[in-house]
């Protein structure tokens, strides 16, 4: 693989490893990152059952640690005991995310998503009955075989549990696409030359973006794999349209 062709959905790990070392400076460009992943992190911490302790969470697609960071963030301010299984295919986004300070309660392991039944980080949560909940954030548009995945994290969640997937989404919305494109042609794809060197990734975002489902269309897809309780909300700002907090539910 070189460095000048673009990135296709099964080489998405590997290319996150070529701007592992400077993608933490990159999202910290972007306005409302972190307190966006917070937002969607938060509605899964207050799904949590009750009885719950401790709570056993993934992180599916944790890159640097960003959205591990933010579920942390949001289980201390309620107060949860937990357990919580960061999980990427990228080695080298894990090495960075390895490298910050985490509670002892807090893993990195790596894998493919679609695969995390597979992994042995997660047995004692299988053992148990199942996840009690699953953080999916920018995944979903990267994963080959949408189905599979979301029917697989299904099974993975105990009877009642709760996926909240963080995602872009602007199909079908001429506003939000055209914001999109404008925003990734201006100032995404030049910081990320500005910031590594490369853009391959930055020009696989934008594309990866403008392919992936509509908000209708991802919430028929979770309910095919069997959720329930299935709704979205968009986030404020200039992204409105754009990023979506999608939640559903395992049924009892």
């Amino acid at each position: 693989m070189t460095t000048t062709q673009p990135v296709n959905r099964g080489e998405v790990p590997e290319a996150f490893d070529e701007v592992a070392d400077r993608y933490d400076l990159m999202v910290g460009l972007n306005p409302g990152y972190h307190a966006h992943l917070r937002t969607s992190a938060r509605a899964l911490v207050e799904s949590l059952p009750a009885q719950a302790d401790p709570v056993r969470m993934v992180d599916l697609g944790c890159g640097s640690g960003a959205s591990t960071r933010a579920l942390v963030t949001e289980l201390q301010r309620k107060g949860r005991a937990f357990t919580l299984v960061g999980i990427d295919g990228s080695a080298g986004m894990l090495r960075e995310a390895r490298a910050k300070t985490w509670p002892a309660s807090v893993a990195f392991a790596q894998g493919r998503a679609e695969k995390i039944g597979e992994l042995p980080e997660l047995a004692e949560a299988r053992a148990a009955g199942g996840l009690d909940g699953i953080f999916a954030a920018y995944l979903v548009r990267n994963v080959p075989e949408r189905d599979e995945l979301l029917a697989s994290l299904h099974d993975q969640l105990r009877p009642g549990a709760t996926l909240v997937v963080h995602e872009y989404s602007v199909k079908g919305n001429r506003v939000a696409t055209a914001v999109w494109t404008a925003v990734c042609q201006v100032i995404v794809v030049p910081l990320g030359w500005l910031t590594s060197r490369r853009t391959r990734l930055y020009r696989y975002l934008w594309r990866s973006v403008m392919d992936m489902d509509s908000v209708e269309e991802l919430e028929g897809r979770l309910r095919t794999a069997g959720f329930e309780g299935v709704g979205s909300r968009t986030i404020g700002g200039w992204q409105r349209g754009i990023i979506h907090t999608f939640s559903a539910r395992r049924p009892l």
